[in-house]
């Protein structure tokens, strides 16, 4: 019999004529149109397979390179990857954005309007999601061998729309029109159990070893994403996991007649993947969010473990072979299911298995907020995953009996350490599963990783010294500066070369022409470029005309009370004021934007949206006002929206109560692009201000100690609400129905919240110093040389922050993992 030939295949060009040879092909034979009666969205197609070509090429290599080195590979677990658009960032990765542009013009097609079709891939909430996604470009970026495992949700984050000033949650059906750029492996499947109940057995070896059974199962299927770093030489893989049923529909049912019933089982086994974060307020939700996070983490694991085990034979070198990261304590899981499956799957050792398993997972913090920690009831979990209940059991019992011994006596220290919180109803602290069963605990800024050590966690510090380290966020400049804003990404080029797309710290150069007349001029002109731009989006979306030469005071982030929005609408409030008085004739004209959702069931956040909207809505329409003053909400706040908005920005708004921000990556991209920022001393503000330099940074507020200092003594709001005339009038404005004069009594509970409630987030204590701090924002912005110069020293200082940067730490200090050069060959494939 004759050997097989290998197929071969034909390379795909990168020229601007190869590319329109493919397009005119896909036309056809991908999308079967001809060119006189091809839609946009079929262009959009053509072109995003066209792309997908060059992609594919590279991915196979990359995962060939793989196979031939066999190197330690990075698992980041995440349950948010928010994605954006793909197209223009594969397009500038693989350096063929300007031959793309080129070929669809001389086919009669207009860029901006083929890419401009793509639906976001919202399968993210917010900054979690986004740094899921920039922590994935910097991966291939680097060339290092990374794997990114999620869930494909059928419906991602809502798309939101305003109605009356009030949020409406719509389905966000991104799968409409299919996904061009995912790669369906029926053939990937992994069983996942719930519920039933477990059996103890004597195996052969003499151990009492546990079979799960009478289990109900869902099958988990992959879809694989490319992901390609810039230069297109790495190709990384995603790979999001849709629940499928373990059988179609019940025969039995079926021949009854009775089809309903038939088909129940499937879509209830499906409905696992079909909504991100379902609404948690009920006992369905919360159980649905629980078997989401088993259900990508095991046919995570399951995967791993099967592509460990087709090229090793022995258990002792999985931790050589697998770092496997947690993006915060969602998939804490992982560490009881690991366990399950070396010790009942593959028949380990209980002391081999936990020796294994602590050198495997580090797990990344995102929180201070105890109630943010997730936890869930004992009875809810011993229902849905008994064995694991078991085993988080005996790791509990293992871990106190070992720090009884280090700390003798210490009861309380054992209470408080537990895994299982026996105040009130008994529930698991996933954060302590996550924190025990890890080498290697990372907080996300410096500060944020300070306050684990000296609060929420500090007893774990205590117990293992050097355990908790810090990994400062950053965010990709790919997709935050070259894709987001050209114009300054051509600017800086020309400058300093481009050298800074994969080095950020070469923007410091920037340094020395920040007193550069011509170049102040340019950077000013590529600024108010952007503003025009996004002040048509504002028109011709919201019936809204603002200013392009006025001060746009940006906030965008997920709608949060300790993000304080509401301080921001106070000084609107009190500029408003200010104005109409005519007490201040200087006002330099502002138009403050704000943008983000607010969860479904978060009342509280979206009684602030509807205040947002009824404020804006006197304000705007007050010919008393005139063009000095503009807010504007702006629904549907995701990536695409982030792109237009972050390069108009003149000023940054990063105002959460010092303590409570983790780190935020909002305040990077923004200063990235040149906004300068007002904020207080939280998350990595602080390290931004220290690379920024103290005089380019607007700092006001109470400091993380002072918070604490003020708490302690008894904070006392209404000291604060009698003390200031200019406060006081802007919440009795609220509370008297000024701004919703059909319902007077709309925002009381907003004001008795922060007058007679305690201001949990302490506004009315920072109030004072945040409007004096935006009366020396107005002042400097008169000044445009001025602010021209230190909104490049911005930029200048940004290096630090690249994702490039936090991902080559994860990978030195944590990971232990080392990058794979495109160009080297493996010593023995």
């Amino acid at each position: 019999m004759k050997s097989k030939a290998t197929p071969q295949y034909r390379s795909a060009g990168m020229s601007k004529d190869a590319i329109q040879v493919s397009l005119a092909d896909h036309l056809i034979y991908s999308s079967s149109k001809y060119h006189n009666n091809a839609t946009t969205r079929d262009w959009y197609q053509t072109t995003a397979y066209t792309v997908r070509d060059r992609l594919v090429e590279r991915w196979m290599e990359t995962m060939q390179r793989y196979y031939e080195h066999d190197p330690k590979r990075v698992y980041y677990l995440s349950l948010e990857f928010m994605m954006g658009r793909t197209l223009r960032n594969a397009t500038l990765n693989l350096e063929i954005d300007e031959p793309c542009r080129q070929a669809l013009y001389d086919l009669g097609q207009e860029y901006e309007a083929v890419a401009g079709i793509e639906e976001d891939a919202a399968l993210g909430n917010g900054g979690l999601g986004r740094l899921a996604a920039c922590f994935l470009d910097s991966m291939a970026t680097l060339n290092l061998p990374c794997y990114g495992y999620g869930i494909r949700y059928e419906y991602g984050m809502f798309r939101q729309s305003i109605e009356n000033g009030i949020q409406l949650e719509h389905p966000d059906n991104w799968l409409r029109y299919g996904n061009p750029w995912e790669f369906p492996r029926p053939e990937l499947l992994y069983p996942v159990k719930f519920h039933g109940r477990v059996v103890e057995y004597k195996h052969e070896d003499g151990l009492f070893r546990h079979h799960w059974v009478e289990t109900d199962d869902v099958m988990a299927m992959a879809y694989d994403t490319p992901v390609p770093g810039y230069g297109g030489k790495t190709v990384n893989n995603m790979r999001l996991w849709a629940a499928k049923s373990s059988r179609d529909f019940e025969l039995t049912y079926f021949n009854q007649g009775n089809y309903i019933q038939a088909v129940a089982d499937k879509n209830e086994s499906e409905n696992l993947s079909k909504v991100l974060y379902p609404n948690d307020s009920t006992e369905m939700g919360r159980g649905l969010r629980l078997k989401q996070q088993y259900f990508f983490v095991s046919a995570s694991l399951q995967d791993m473990l099967f592509r460990f085990k087709k090229n090793h034979e022995s258990w002792a070198q999985l931790p050589d072979k697998l770092a496997v990261q947690l993006n915060d304590t969602h998939p804490s899981i992982a560490v009881a299911e690991m366990m399950r499956l070396l010790v009942d799957i593959h028949n380990l050792t209980w002391d081999d298995a936990w020796g294994l398993t602590t050198r495997i997972f580090s797990y990344t913090n995102h929180t201070l907020m105890p109630e943010a920690l997730e936890t869930w009831p004992v009875p809810m979990f011993e229902s849905l995953l008994p064995r694991h209940l078991q085993i988080i059991y005996e790791i509990n019992f293992r871990f106190l009996q070992q720090v009884m011994h280090q700390f003798p006596g210490d009861g309380e220290l054992l209470r408080r350490i537990s895994i299982i919180d026996e105040s009130g109803t008994r529930r698991l602290r996933m954060s302590h599963l996550a924190i025990i069963g890890s080498h290697t605990v990372n907080g996300v800024a410096a500060l944020h990783t300070e306050l684990m050590k000296r609060t929420i966690f500090a007893d774990f510090e205590r117990i293992s010294p050097g355990k908790f380290v810090n990994m400062t966020n950053g965010v990709t400049p790919r997709r935050w500066l070259n894709q987001a804003n050209p114009g300054l990404a051509k600017l800086i080029t020309e400058r300093i070369g481009k050298g800074w797309l994969t080095d950020l710290d070469q923007l410091k150069q920037l340094r020395e022409h920040a007193g550069d007349a011509e170049f102040q001029r340019q950077f000013r002109a590529v600024k108010q470029a952007n503003k025009e731009r996004l002040a048509s989006i504002v028109k011709e979306r919201l019936g809204i005309e603002i200013d392009p030469a006025s001060l746009f005071d940006i906030q965008i982030k997920r709608i949060h009370e300790y993000k304080r929005q509401l301080l921001n609408v106070l000084h609107v409030i009190t500029l408003y004021n200010r104005i109409r008085a005519g007490s201040h004739p200087d006002i330099v004209p502002r138009t403050v934007l704000i943008a983000g959702k607010a969860a479904p069931g978060y009342a509280m956040a979206k009684l602030i949206i509807r205040l947002i909207n009824d404020v804006a809505d006197i304000v705007n329409n007050d010919q008393q006002v005139g063009g000095k003053l503009k807010l504007v909400f702006l629904p549907n706040y995701d990536v695409s929206n982030a792109e237009r908005i972050v390069p108009a920005a003149d000023l940054s708004e990063q105002i959460s109560t010092a303590g409570t921000e983790a780190s935020g990556t909002g305040n990077m991209k923004l200063a990235l692009n040149g906004a300068l920022t007002i904020g207080t001393l939280d998350g990595a503000n602080v390290e931004m201000r220290d690379e920024v330099g103290a005089e380019n940074f607007f700092l006001f507020g109470l400091t993380t100690e002072e918070v604490e200092e003020r708490r302690r003594r008894g904070y006392d709001p209404q000291t604060c609400y009698n003390g200031n005339p200019e406060l006081k009038q802007a919440l009795d404005m609220i509370a008297a129905g000024f701004f919703c004069p059909d319902d007077a009594a709309r925002y009381q509970d907003i004001v008795d919240a922060l007058v007679w409630r305690g201001d949990r987030f302490l506004l009315l204590a920072d109030y004072a110093a945040y409007v004096e701090c935006q009366d020396q924002v107005g002042a400097l912005y008169r000044d445009q040389t001025e602010w021209s110069r230190r909104a490049i020293l911005n930029v200048a200082g940004m290096g630090k922050f690249s994702s490039d940067r936090t991902i080559r730490e994860y990978a030195e200090r944590i990971w232990h993992v080392d990058p794979i050069d495109p160009d080297r060959k493996a010593e023995n494939p």
